[in-house]
């Protein structure tokens, strides 16, 4: 079977028009805008309404990721939507490869959390360096408000919600250059958006467990911890795979998640942090969307160019890790 190199050639975002600003947020828990800037970084998050869908917002950016790629949706080989958020707890791929109208494409979600692009990039790229697909649409798209406790100060200020897509096409030259995942379920209990089950009896003492998911509970400090150490050494890794340093990155760009995390890994690589990409100040953590939300925003920017070398790292529930360095475009 031949081998095909992998290009990504498109991007694209969505979030929901509802904006809730710090100032806002302090009439619902006791906090100011100065706490949450401080301690994080975000400023604003945006926030789907009781009408807005994953579904929604995730095919708004997969139509731009394919209109800058150049193709259509029936080119589309196959769909892979990194959320943890679905509409549909079975799956909501399948709803956006309707509304896209891509016939050719079989669909699946994936869930990891807030590592969910990058691992969804990594396995992505298998399916085209072994000849299996030839353009693949991958989202990360995360509705997070829905399953935040809004009187809980220490995780309501983070999350936002948001969609980011790619798409990615079989080419001569392999543009996603080396990588690394990590997972550590020892770690779980650190961040969790648990099943709680509430027992019922049926027949014969025969009992099933009915219920819902909890709130987001996070120990913040350990997360923290968590990252600023294993975020670098699992960059190096897939540096080393890539048999490049860290002066040839262009551009760091890591999950959303709070402004002293960047900085503390761009400060561990020796990274300056002109080449960090941030815009969490506008969403804070949109989980599976925050690396294609910011990567899309630089790309039409015209900060990130053709050819330039990216860092890209998730990390967080789990726990999972992992770290993708590509060179963007064709």
């Amino acid at each position: 079977m031949q081998n095909f190199g992998v290009a990504i050639t498109g991007s694209g975002s969505a979030v929901p028009t509802n904006f809730l600003s710090n100032e806002v947020l302090t009439q619902l828990v006791e906090t100011s805008d100065e706490w949450i800037a401080t301690r994080t970084g975000i400023r604003s998050r945006r926030l789907a309404t009781a009408n807005d869908s994953l579904q929604a917002i995730a095919t708004q950016a997969s139509l731009q990721a394919i209109a800058m790629a150049g193709i259509a949706p029936t080119d589309i080989d196959l769909i892979i939507l990194a959320t943890s958020t679905p509409d549909d707890l079975f799956g909501s791929a399948c709803q956006i490869q309707a509304a896209l109208g891509a016939t050719q494409a079989v669909a699946f979600d994936m869930t990891a959390a807030c590592s969910g692009f990058v691992f969804g990039l990594v396995t992505a790229a298998q399916y085209i360096r072994t000849g299996v697909y030839q353009n693949i649409l991958l989202i990360g798209a995360d509705i997070l408000s829905r399953w935040v406790d809004w009187e809980d100060r220490r995780t309501c200020v983070l999350f936002g919600d948001g969609a980011g897509a790619v798409v990615m096409q079989a080419s001569k030259r392999d543009r996603l250059l080396g990588f690394e995942l990590k997972s550590d379920g020892t770690q779980n209990r650190c961040l969790n958006l648990a099943y709680q089950p509430q027992v019922q009896a049926l027949v014969n003492d025969i009992d099933v467990a009915k219920g819902n998911y909890q709130p987001i509970t996070m120990n913040g400090k350990e997360v923290y911890r968590f990252a600023v150490q294993r975020v670098p050494e699992v960059i190096d890794k897939a540096l080393f795979r890539a048999n490049l340093k860290v002066d040839q990155i262009d551009w760091l760009l890591l999950h959303q998640a709070n402004q002293r995390i960047l900085d503390a890994v761009a400060d561990r690589l020796h990274i300056p942090h002109h080449k960090v990409i941030s815009n969490l100040a506008h969403y804070g953590n949109t989980s599976a969307a925050s690396i294609p939300l910011a990567l899309d925003e630089a790309v039409r920017a015209d900060k990130i160019k053709d050819g330039d070398i990216i860092a890209a790292s998730g990390f967080g529930a789990g726990l999972t890790w992992g770290a993708a360095i590509f060179s963007w475009g064709r």
